[in-house]
């Protein structure tokens, strides 16, 4: 592109080439809130501007503000769990968390998750605990595919791989363990790159994304949650006076936050749970004994306890109950689809 400098008499000299545009870089989720914030608290402008026409900020994305904002805030620690790997500690998120976080950010129908692959790469006996018992070691690895709907744009689909490994005396049980661990860790890898809330932030060895106990993160912080009226009315120790100086300075301890302030913490009502045991009455007697042991492991139940049904009483474990039941339905929906696979296989085989 040439652009001709007028001379004094109002000829055009030699034409020189113009500078060429820096390319513009797509804006980050943050900018795009910035500016939806920005619209918002800006004065109106004239007349001829309102008339030009402007891109909405999140048409990008498809993401609604609340959306972007949720999944740029900081991993909260609440949901971050450890375990001993090697001769160090790992940090992890659960499965049903990150379930749980794709619901609440993308809505229950605003993703979905589909098993493309899955291979059982290793199975061998093997002596199991302290009693050596005879048992079985198996490893299987699975690619599972994400796909998310936004502001009725294309489908964004992310793909991940993971591995699973189960052992057991017995061999079914330890297939079984072995697949879901395998597909769970595939969805969280998938799920990951989509941000903080995911686990992301755990990739970073110093968690600068992941907010501290007080709920505060290094980076974007979380938006506010509505919390209940008793929480924001905590005596505050008065400042002490100047003509007291015989006044006892000794702040006013303030209470411990309450761990009813805890979302997986708060109780359900009696139809959710009434509605539970139905559920978990309906259920297959081997899907009821899995449930029931992964149940135990996971919430640490006695095992003096004959029954589980007095311990579902919380959030969490309806959360938990209901992940499971999900998890448990795509993995006998894919075995289904491999068995139908094999058998028209074997049928066109001995024709």
């Amino acid at each position: 592109m040439t652009v001709a400098t007028p001379a004094s008499n109002g000829a055009s000299n030699t034409s020189r080439s113009a500078a060429p545009r820096p390319a513009q870089r797509p804006n980050s989720a943050l900018e795009l809130i910035r500016t939806a914030d920005r619209a918002e608290g800006a004065p109106a402008v004239a007349h001829e501007s309102a008339a030009t026409p402007q891109a909405h900020p999140t048409e990008a994305s498809g993401f609604s503000p609340e959306q972007l904002a949720a999944l740029a805030a900081p991993l909260d620690r609440a949901n971050v769990r450890q375990r001993e790997q090697g001769r160090g500690r790992v940090s992890y998120l659960e499965g049903w968390q990150v379930i749980a976080e794709a619901n609440r950010i993308f809505g229950f129908d605003g993703w979905q998750r589909q098993t493309i692959a899955v291979r059982c790469v290793s199975q061998a006996e093997r002596a199991i605990g302290r009693d050596q018992k005879h048992g079985w070691g198996v490893t299987y690895t699975a690619r599972v595919r994400v796909t998310v709907t936004a502001g009725g744009l294309p489908p964004l689909i992310r793909e991940g791989s993971g591995a699973g490994h189960g052992i057991d005396v017995d061999l079914g049980q330890a297939h079984e363990s072995a697949l879901k661990e395998a597909e769970t860790d595939a969805m969280k890898r998938a799920l990951m790159t989509f941000g903080n809330p995911f686990g992301l932030a755990l990739y970073d060895k110093q968690q600068r994304q992941v907010s501290t106990a007080g709920g505060q993160g290094e980076g974007p912080q979380r938006p506010a949650v509505q919390r209940p009226s008793a929480s924001r009315s905590t005596p505050i120790a008065p400042a002490p006076s100047a003509a007291s100086p015989a006044q006892d300075h000794t702040p006013t301890p303030v209470p411990a936050p309450s761990a009813s302030l805890d979302p997986g913490l708060a109780p359900l009502a009696a139809e959710t749970i009434q509605h539970l045991h139905n559920i978990l009455r309906s259920l297959p007697r081997p899907l009821l004994e899995s449930l029931t042991r992964a149940f135990r492991k996971r919430f640490q139940v006695p095992d003096a306890a004959v029954t589980i049904a007095d311990r579902v009483s919380q959030k969490c474990h309806h959360d938990w109950i209901e992940a499971f039941l999900v998890s448990h339905c795509e993995v006998r929906s894919a075995e289904q689809h491999r068995e139908v696979r094999s058998a028209e296989q074997h049928k066109g085989g001995t024709a």
